[in-house]
């Protein structure tokens, strides 16, 4: 989707999102309309609800109190102001505010899960939601609080800054948020039975955070293939790793699809010619690369899937089957198999991590790589040597980020829930696992590059390798004199965050699941 001047439209249709469509949304401002078959599903649903409240039927959150107070009945003429008390009573979240991008995603997940029909929430909360994401509206949400049994707490603070209590975002300025109400034309939420229990009954902070993560990490594969293969070309390696042949005779995840976008990414390489190689084996951190990459490959497959599912579905409780005129209770809201894919994933990651952080300390090695040490040629000059402890550093916090956090925090509510999936922190992991790879595929690239230099084949690279070569010789120049590098490398990392590879293109984690359209991409408005 490109956006240029003026945002797209996202029309919300069936189903109720897609992940490409929840980062237009959260990064570049695209809208909401809401189109006729979403708002017939709002008003059936919401039907249901008004009968179960009119006939003072039990329905968890609607005529009951919530957690604890389940076994509370509401009195008729508390329905309402119990709504109002729902996010006030919830909004405990501390730490420092989510970004801006962050509270969009959030919002927008939100309301593709009430699109889905199962949340019965009133149609003028629901599009009051949307008008206020197209307002650019951005509540003040802590980042802390929500054990991912549904995130209530993030949640609340969203429902209190649109019932005018807190503070929100409002084109670059933080400010009271009836302030911030009045200046973008909305007025405070004017909540009905049932309609407080939707805004927060819900685990959006979560699946919002994996629709960026899925973008940011698919993006980030592209670029390590890249890097993997430009120190192949600058370490010489035995291509008869990735030969399709030895692969096809154990064919686990991933890995033959991964060696064909190597051998696609060399296409053009020297080596591929006869005795280029300069050994028979080269270390695991090379010749693995089609298996450790085939698993990070299927890894991402597995986690987009898991977050299809949950943001494509209502995992409200209780659920409005509108067709069936039932409010059930339930426990679709638990994602302990939405966490453990990620779980996986950041394992998986932290692999890749690993191997990158080994060639990159092997391709500075003269006694492996038949380089100069650290790469420079210089007498008395550094070089690259004091990168080895930045890489050093970021592997090995990656190895900590990857231990799971999943496990069940201690029971909540008296008890009673005594099951929950970590997930916002369980993605919180994910993210800054992703941000310290990303620094480590740019050390990678850039050493690579400086490789590439000393060992005189920048002129002789594959098609995608010298594709990557000129991006880093175009950002970062060679190193002769001793420089600080720090900015080199972020320089690079942000241009990786930023730009889609060169050389992307469908991989096994893709070939795998077929796109559910749902909030399909307009014309720019």
């Amino acid at each position: 989707m490109s956006m240029s001047n003026h945002p797209a439209t996202i029309v919300l249709k069936t189903p109720p999102a897609s992940i490409e469509d929840i980062v237009a949304i959260a990064r570049e401002g695209a809208r909401i309309e809401i189109s006729p078959a979403v708002e017939q599903r709002i008003v059936a649903a919401r039907a249901v609800v008004d009968r179960y409240a009119e006939l003072n039927l039990p329905a968890y959150g609607l005529t009951t109190g919530l957690g604890a107070g389940v076994e509370t009945r509401l009195k008729a003429d508390d329905l309402v102001t119990f709504q109002i008390r729902v996010p006030q009573a919830r909004a405990v979240g501390v730490g420092c505010a989510l970004s801006r991008e962050a509270v969009r995603a959030m919002i927008a997940v939100r309301v593709a899960g009430m699109a889905a029909g199962g949340a019965g929430v009133s149609l003028r909360i629901f599009k009051a939601l949307v008008a206020a994401l197209n307002a650019g509206f951005h509540p003040v949400v802590p980042s802390l609080g929500s054990i991912g049994a549904a995130d209530l707490a993030p949640l609340a603070h969203m429902g209190c800054a649109l019932l005018g209590h807190g503070e929100a975002e409002l084109d670059g300025e933080v400010m009271p948020a009836q302030a911030a109400l009045e200046k973008a034309g909305l007025t405070p939420l004017d909540l009905g039975p049932k309609d407080g229990h939707a805004l927060v009954g819900a685990n959006s902070l979560s699946v919002s955070q994996a629709c960026l993560l899925v973008h940011d990490i698919e993006r980030l594969f592209d670029w390590s293939l890249l890097a993997v293969a430009l120190n192949f070309e600058a370490f010489r390696v035995n291509i008869t790793a990735f030969d399709d042949r030895a692969l096809a005779a154990r064919p686990a995840f991933a890995q033959r699809a991964v060696a064909a976008r190597l051998r696609d990414i060399l296409s053009g390489s020297l080596l591929f010619a006869e005795g280029a190689a300069r050994r028979l084996q080269d270390p695991l951190s090379y010749r693995c690369v089609p298996q450790v990459w085939g698993a990070l490959s299927h890894a991402i497959a597995e986690a987009r899937e898991a977050t299809l599912i949950e943001l494509t579905s209502s995992g409200d409780n209780p659920v409005v089957l509108a067709s069936e005129g039932l409010i059930l209770s339930h426990a679709n809201f638990d994602l302990t198999a939405f966490v453990l894919s990620w779980e996986r994933l950041g394992q998986a990651l932290a692999h890749c991590a690993a191997a990158t952080a080994y060639r990159t300390m092997k391709i500075m090695s003269p006694g492996i790589s038949d380089l100069p040490r650290f790469l420079t040629t210089g007498q008395n000059r550094a070089g690259f040597a004091a990168v080895q402890k930045t890489v050093s550093a970021l592997e090995a916090e990656i190895r900590h980020l990857a231990l799971p956090v999943s496990l069940t925090p201690i029971p909540v509510a008296d008890g009673l829930e005594d099951q929950a999936s970590m997930a916002p922190r369980v993605l919180a992991k994910t993210g800054a696992i992703v941000e310290r790879l990303r620094y480590l595929v740019a050390i990678e690239l850039v050493t690579s590059a400086q490789a590439t230099d000393l060992r005189g084949v920048a002129d002789q690279l594959g098609t995608g390798t010298g594709d990557a070569y000129r991006i880093v010789r175009s950002l970062v120049e060679p190193v002769g004199e001793d420089r600080a590098q720090g900015p080199d490398f972020m320089r690079l990392a942000k241009a990786i965050e930023n730009s889609a590879s060169p050389v992307s293109g469908q991989t096994a984690r893709q070939t795998s699941l077929n796109r559910l359209p749902g909030l399909i991409p307009g014309k720019p408005g």
